[in-house]
């Protein structure tokens, strides 16, 4: 498993000064890499390569503002607040972490993943700004329909220059469904008036994986706290890229940065109001864009990382993770869709305790769900508005990956004809709503004994 920095040809920007300088930090990270494989330790080796690090950075940031000025770059200003803020505190808060701790390998693990991440990002999007020879307008006089599609292009360029993807826009109306093993980022920013931003990004794993992992000549199939914190910069970067584009970007500062669950996002994603909510494909993986309304900021937890504690609390996330998804693995995945709240929570409570539950509000948030997340068994409200029970499983059957899903409709109608028009549609069988709840669980489970034996 190599963990090193690679030098790509695209970060360079073409300008001779600011190019070497690029080069040279990048090098004597790679340093510090192959000297975190050793297993004899020099304390002494690694403070002189920390404090190299540090004594380029300055430089290199000296002599770009300069050039930066030298052009009239129009994005000097929020440039050089990026330069003070790694400069004064996220420099120093890492030194420090790294003296506490005598050097461990973990805090410089956590150096190498922040400050690799930092440079990346900074480096593929922030210094490719300087050259580019147009530079993108303030999103100012644009209708909210314009936005959005300005928004798409956004991101897609973003996800290009990046990681060299191009993107598929899957929904500009994100649901919120999962999508296999996801990493969701909150970050959180705040004006000194009191208004709020929120950004969610959301990862799949192997996105990650095959992105950051392969710019750091990581080849491992799992997540390591490494290449989070790495993450962690470059989703920012990817943020306050969007973020400049808004007319008032500048009066806001980052206050919080949070790593959500599953369960954290879908309930932070349904109880606040979204201005943005857009989903893509890859192709090495999806990647969803959340952002929400200042006023409708709400706290609902989830492992916040500071600074100091950013080393512990992402590898406490990835251990739980890890531990979540290995009992996730073990049970069914039982989609339930329908409009009512209530029937939704029922279903909810009823069920996971043996059943991975996913929920669906609406028939398109449904087939969203199951093109992302293929469940083992569809519940589905028969009788939904805009689009009923009998669409949706048409719409399951015409797609050729999902057409074998079985589904079991959930029903108050039981009189003959409304009966008979349910079994017409041929699903798996169908469910009164008026049974008790045990009833339910009990023909859920049944189905799945059935279909267990049936397999032997």
């Amino acid at each position: 498993m190599g963990n090193q920095l690679v030098w790509q040809e695209r970060y360079n920007i073409g300008v001779e000064v600011i190019d070497k300088e690029h080069k040279k930090l990048f090098s004597v990270l790679k340093k510090l890499f192959d000297f975190g494989k050793q297993d004899e330790k020099s304390q002494w080796v690694c403070q002189e390569a920390v404090k190299y690090f540090r004594d380029h950075a300055l430089k290199h940031f000296a002599e770009e503002e300069a050039y930066m000025l030298s052009i009239n770059y129009a994005g000097f200003e929020m440039h050089r607040r990026i330069h003070k803020n790694f400069r004064e505190r996220t420099l120093p808060t890492l030194e420090r972490e790294l003296e506490l701790t005598g050097y461990s390998a973990d805090a410089v693990s956590h150096f190498l993943g922040v400050c690799a991440g930092w440079l990346i990002g900074h480096t593929l999007i922030e210094d490719h700004a300087i050259v580019e020879k147009e530079s993108v307008s303030q999103w100012v006089n644009l209708l909210p329909e314009e936005e959005q599609t300005v928004m798409g292009q956004t991101i897609n360029r973003l996800l290009n220059d990046m990681f060299r993807l191009e993107p598929r826009l899957v929904s500009d109306c994100y649901g919120g469904e999962k999508f296999g093993d996801g990493i969701y980022y909150r970050l959180i920013y705040c004006s000194k008036e009191g208004k709020k931003w929120e950004f969610i990004l959301i990862f799949e794993e192997k996105l990650i994986l095959a992105t950051v992992g392969g710019m750091m000549d990581n080849q491992s199939e799992t997540l390591s706290t490494m290449l989070m914190n790495a993450a962690r910069y470059i989703a920012r970067q990817f943020v306050d890229q969007i973020r400049a584009h808004f007319p008032d970007s500048a009066s806001f500062e980052l206050k919080e940065e949070q790593l959500l669950t599953y369960e954290q996002f879908q309930h932070v994603f349904e109880k606040q109001s979204h201005q943005f909510s857009l989903l893509f494909d890859t192709g090495k993986g999806y990647f969803g864009y959340c952002m929400i309304a200042p006023h409708m900021t709400l706290r609902e937890g989830g492992t916040a990382i500071l600074t100091d504690n950013a080393m512990n609390e992402v590898e406490k996330y990835l251990n739980k993770k890890k531990a979540e998804q290995a009992v996730v693995s073990q049970k069914k995945t039982v989609l339930v869709v329908d409009d009512s709240d209530f029937m939704l929570k029922t279903m909810q409570d009823l069920l996971c305790d043996d059943y991975n539950v996913v929920l669906a509000k609406s028939g398109m948030s449904a087939i969203r769900t199951i093109t992302l997340n293929r469940p083992d068994l569809v519940l589905l409200d028969y009788e939904m508005p805009v689009c009923d029970g009998g669409q949706v499983l048409e719409m399951i059957r015409s797609e050729e990956e999902c057409a074998d899903i079985p589904v079991i409709f959930l029903t108050s109608r039981v009189d003959r004809e409304s009966v008979k028009k349910v079994i017409n549609l041929k699903p798996e069988g169908y469910l009164s709503k008026t049974l008790q709840p045990s009833d339910v669980k009990r023909e859920v489970d049944h189905f799945f004994e059935r279909r267990s034996r049936s397999k032997k």
